[in-house]
């Protein structure tokens, strides 16, 4: 395995070191993606792909009376990032969990924000994968997709040579996923210059009826 192979799954010693790099590499368009949104301060909230777990220290700045889970599916990747959170942990603000974002293990509607930071390139079936993201939001919650690569940039395709199972996507064809997995208002960000491109989904909000077939079903929000 190609060292940039650990993009996609850090896997031993070289994938602790690149889940080091991306935290320090990632930070400047990590920090743009949370400019484009702001959240309650007691919000619940699941970070897909941590990685490194830079992205999960973020949210709990942001939400400093709520909670923050990180979701993983490298063994590395969790435990890099429950390292970097561990007196969040400690403290039941955080946690982190191993786990496949086309499955997420967790009951619907938990969720007020989900982010995915520069990981939906990996992702097997984009459609299923936001199914997912959408059942585990809360009626009316938010979906944050931040990548550093808008797919209108032919200098990028290199790295989907480079390492197995990427694909760059471009806003419409992230959108068109999205709608298919039923959120509604999706509002695009772009910076041009260096390709950056950010979306940030809405699920659509409930009616009473659901809400009231959801309280009935005992369904817990913990």
């Amino acid at each position: 395995m190609n060292f940039f192979e650990n993009t996609r799954k850090p896997q031993g010693f070289s994938g602790k070191l690149m889940a080091k790099m991306m935290n320090s590499g990632h930070a400047k368009v990590s920090q743009w993606g949370f400019s484009n949104i702001s959240a309650k301060p007691d919000a619940k909230v699941l970070d897909v792909g941590c990685g490194g777990g830079a992205n999960i220290a973020a949210w709990l700045d942001k939400c400093r009376n709520g909670h923050v889970t990180g979701l993983d599916y490298s063994e590395v990747s969790v435990a890099e990032s429950q390292k970097l959170n561990a007196a969040a942990i400690k403290q039941g603000k955080c946690r982190v969990v191993q786990g496949d974002v086309s499955a997420i293990p967790f009951p619907d509607a938990v969720f007020d924000y989900v982010s995915a930071f520069e990981t939906v390139y990996f992702w097997p079936d984009l459609k299923k994968c936001f199914s997912e993201v959408n059942r585990v939001l809360k009626s009316g919650g938010t979906f944050l997709i931040c990548n550093e690569s808008d797919g209108t940039n032919a200098a990028d395709e290199k790295w989907t040579k480079m390492i197995g199972g990427m694909k760059i996507y471009n806003r419409d064809q992230l959108a068109v996923a999205l709608k298919e997995a039923g959120f509604t208002e999706i509002k695009t960000y772009t910076n041009t210059k260096k390709h950056w491109i950010c979306i940030i989904a809405t699920k659509q909000t409930s009616s009473l009826s659901e809400v009231g077939q959801r309280e009935k079903s005992g369904i817990s929000e913990e």
